[in-house]
């Protein structure tokens, strides 16, 4: 958390009112928001540079630049991106300043538990190199197909919720996602990634598709720290199917969600609709 839908939010809020501004001063609070280089380098590098285009890969943000660099930045579990804030935020890192059309722009990034990330590369081939080793394909990518899907489980012994966390099967999928995708395709989470059939995996494809999308659609979920640029929260969080709904109803058959862990992650299920589920 924040997953792509939560970043996909930011992208699209972000890229209306900071394409084609100038990024003037820029301020690390927190040394380890661009570790390993040095806080007050990583700033001079940045200022002066005009942002062409926000972007996003997996649950990465791009900021592309009009000289053809790139800053990838990952929120991790807590990062918040809010523009011109009426006050300073709590757990602040870094405070870009930038202008456009004559005006000041104020970003302040934040992240409670510090793990957020930023890294500057020279150019768009260096930026998708640096991803290609660690993302798979994008969930709305036409080219992704049940076939794949299958292909990449079919020698897995993990069980298919611990697999769909692996950002090099496909990118973007968190801990929320994964358990409504779950639910959606009627699918075990527990069970072994190469039990799958072929008609489970395009299942698990179809019911992955739509929980992101209504997820974009919701702005994101925000059950913890996620927010939008503007400080407003997501609603997603009031249509989850089964995510952190244990003890209550399944919306589906009326039985009790279960919770379990899986990969040192809480795990929500329907034990009746999901088939051969072990509780």
């Amino acid at each position: 958390m924040p997953e792509l839908p939560e970043v996909e939010t930011i992208v699209g809020q972000l890229g209306p009112k900071l394409s084609g501004s100038e990024i003037v001063s820029v301020c690390v609070a927190d040394p380890r928001w661009c570790n390993p280089t040095d806080p007050a380098a990583f700033a001079r590098s940045l200022e002066g540079r005009r942002i062409a285009a926000i972007g996003r890969r997996g649950k990465y943000l791009l900021w592309r630049f009009a000289d053809g660099s790139v800053l990838l930045q990952h929120l991790r579990m807590s990062g918040v991106i809010l523009v011109d804030p009426p006050q300073q935020p709590p757990h602040l890192r870094a405070v870009l300043r930038l202008k456009k059309d004559g005006k000041t722009v104020e970003v302040a990034i934040c992240d409670l538990r510090r793990f957020g990330t930023a890294s500057l590369f020279p150019d768009e081939a260096a930026a998708a190199s640096y991803l290609s080793k660690r993302l798979g394909p994008e969930p709305f990518d036409p080219a992704l197909s049940p076939a794949y899907l299958r292909q990449q489980l079919r020698n897995r012994r993990v069980a298919i919720k611990v697999a769909l966390l692996d950002q090099r099967v496909v990118a973007g999928v968190g801990n929320i996602y994964a358990d409504e995708a779950l639910f959606r395709a009627g699918i075990d989470p527990a069970r072994p990634s190469a039990s799958l059939t072929a008609q489970e995996c395009a299942a698990l494809l179809e019911g992955l598709r739509a929980a992101l999308a209504a997820g974009i659609d919701a702005r994101g979920a925000s059950i913890e720290n996620f927010r939008g640029i503007d400080g407003v929260r997501g609603s997603f969080q009031n249509q989850f199917l089964v995510h952190r709904r244990e003890g209550k109803p399944c919306p589906r058959c009326g039985s009790p969600i279960h919770r379990l862990r899986l990969g040192g992650r809480s795990t929500y299920l329907c034990p009746h609709c999901q088939r051969g589920c072990s509780s």
